[in-house]
């Protein structure tokens, strides 16, 4: 049996931007990416902590360093700059594999978005 798990999560990060012009997607930090095992085109669940909105998009890499979440798209109208997000990735396991699987949970810092190492 197959089943879908939490892969990764960015907990708590602040968006810094939102571009209504843009065709569509979350535009992550590589920083980010790279310290929650996440990959440009990876479909993610985003929750916004301060209003519940709750959507799916897929990742665009951003400016390494920068500290950038950018919804784009329809997205940036589910958002407010300053709102802060939870990012989560699934993927799909065999069962067995899945109860001793760890997920890559990061916490980064609220205000700029940094990895905290």
């Amino acid at each position: 049996m197959m089943i879908e798990v939490m892969k990764s999560k960015l907990h708590c990060v602040r968006v810094t931007e939102a571009d209504l012009n843009y065709m569509g997607s979350i535009t992550i930090d590589e920083d980010l990416m790279d310290a929650a095992n996440l990959i440009a085109n990876e479909k993610v669940h985003i929750v916004d902590n301060n209003n519940g909105e709750r959507f799916e998009t897929y990742i665009i890499k951003g400016e390494r360093g920068s500290g950038k979440i950018c919804l784009n798209g329809a997205a940036a109208r589910k958002v407010q700059i300053g709102d802060i997000i939870i990012i989560m990735s699934y993927a799909m396991m065999d069962f067995e594999e899945a109860r001793n699987f760890k997920p890559i949970v990061i916490f980064p810092d609220s205000t700029t978005n940094k990895v905290i190492k």
